[in-house]
């Protein structure tokens, strides 16, 4: 179980793409909060990819950065996912966000992506 870092990249004109790379079972992803842009954009669309090797993963988020709970998309559905899936709208703007795996097996491999558009 380790906790993975977030790469951002840096697009056009001011919008973003963060980065989860190779999450495995138990992991979860380092937290995207406030310093790091999150709240700078309300919509984001997450992709999920890779082997789920029987895992689910979570797009959670957090006010406060301890109390994490799942984020949904713009129908309501919860961001779990137990399938390579997106992009799909997160439809909270949270102050923190976080991906994080559960079960799975060895084969457990899973990138998580999340791009911001700047307003022109």
């Amino acid at each position: 179980m380790a906790t993975i870092a977030i790469v951002d990249t840096k697009l056009h004109r001011g919008s973003h793409k963060w980065f989860w790379e190779t999450l495995a079972q138990g992991d979860d992803g380092g937290v995207l909060d406030a310093n790091g842009g999150s709240v700078a954009f309300a919509d984001k669309t997450v992709q999920i990819t890779g082997t789920f090797g029987g895992a689910t993963i979570v797009i959670e988020g957090s006010n406060d950065g301890t109390n994490f709970g799942t984020l949904n998309d713009n129908t309501g559905a919860s961001l779990s996912f137990t399938a390579a899936a997106g992009p799909v709208l997160i439809a909270e703007n949270p102050l923190a966000i976080r991906p994080t795996v559960s079960g799975g097996d060895c084969t457990t491999d899973l990138d998580v992506t999340i791009v911001v558009l700047a307003e022109l």
